[in-house]
């Protein structure tokens, strides 16, 4: 987990990477909610999830 240091302890990096993060989840929220069949909800869930699970690895990194 050291080679991940310098992506989460750059405060300008680890903003950018948020951004993206955020703009990734936003699109999965939309296909999301055009989304008719359930096997691709389901998937985009795990998708939207895995995300969401990348804005917390300042804190695995750190902890």
């Amino acid at each position: 987990m050291n080679n991940l240091k310098p992506l989460v302890n750059d405060k300008v990096l680890w903003d950018s990477f948020l951004e993206e993060v955020d703009r990734r989840i936003a699109e999965v929220h939309r296909v999301m909610e055009q989304s008719s069949r359930a096997e691709e909800l389901f998937r985009l869930q795990g998708q939207a999830f895995a995300l969401r699970k990348m804005k917390q690895l300042r804190d695995q990194v750190n902890g």
